[in-house]
């Protein structure tokens, strides 16, 4: 199992929280990213800088995302293909994208793209609460605990 991170995006305090759980549990850690990164030296943590581009990221996490593998990215695009490959995404406010509501993700982000490009809508997402670093922080817990292999019991 390895966490892919869609790191130009992932807010900073998400990266902070990833870093420990990666240390703590041994599970490996790439960001990927189109722009150099600093981050703690450890030897599960690895940097994969890709050209800058649209999407140069997420192509690259989708080329080498496996079953099994936890992805972490707010792209609802990414999320869909990481999906179908059997991966697990979190967005970095704790949501869980799934075979199951993908479906409605990729339909309101069509509908506020068609509200944008009326005019009628603007802006992003709110700033980043302490509540939801707590809520990614929790959830990411909860899912790292389901996809990790269970020790086999010894007779």
């Amino acid at each position: 199992m390895n966490i892919w991170v869609d790191a130009d995006a992932c807010p900073r305090a998400i990266k902070e929280i990833l870093y420990r759980s990666s240390d703590r549990t041994k599970i490996p850690l790439t960001l990927v990213a189109n722009t150099p990164l600093a981050t703690p030296r450890s030897p599960l943590i690895n940097i994969l800088t890709v050209p800058k581009g649209s999407d140069m990221a997420d192509k690259t996490i989708v080329e080498k995302v496996s079953s099994g593998d936890l992805v972490i990215s707010g792209d609802i695009i990414l999320a869909d293909l990481v999906i179908s490959k059997g991966g697990t995404v979190l967005s970095p406010r704790g949501d869980e994208f799934t075979a199951d509501n993908i479906g409605e993700y990729l339909s309101t982000r069509t509908f506020m793209s068609e509200l944008r490009s009326a005019g009628l809508a603007s802006g992003g997402p709110p700033a980043m609460t302490n509540g939801d670093k707590e809520r990614f922080a929790n959830r990411l817990e909860t899912t790292l605990r389901r996809l990790s292999p269970r020790p086999k019991n010894r007779p």
